[in-house]
């Protein structure tokens, strides 16, 4: 399943959406509008498996928050590692 990032003209939605299949029609989460736009999405550095459990203890959100949180557009959407201790 797809996650799309969207803005709606209709409601001023701007966030994630996840599609069912590719290929499907894209509507709205807030509203149901069939008109959003997908926005250009920055990709994830992380792939496979990961040496320790994500969210870190020490992990942040964008907006200052706890990845649990789900910070500014949603879960996961923009959290960030904690700086290794040196």
């Amino acid at each position: 399943m797809p996650i799309y990032e969207i803005r709606c003209p209709d409601c001023g939605f701007e966030g994630e959406t996840v599609v069912r299949a590719v290929g499907s029609p894209l509507s709205c989460p807030r509203c149901g509008g069939n008109r959003p736009q997908k926005l250009i999405s920055v990709s994830s550095p992380l792939s496979g498996a990961s040496r320790r459990p994500l969210p870190g203890p020490r992990d942040h959100g964008c907006c200052g928050s706890r990845p649990a949180d789900a910070g500014c557009a949603g879960p996961g959407s923009c959290c960030g590692k904690a700086a290794p201790r040196g």
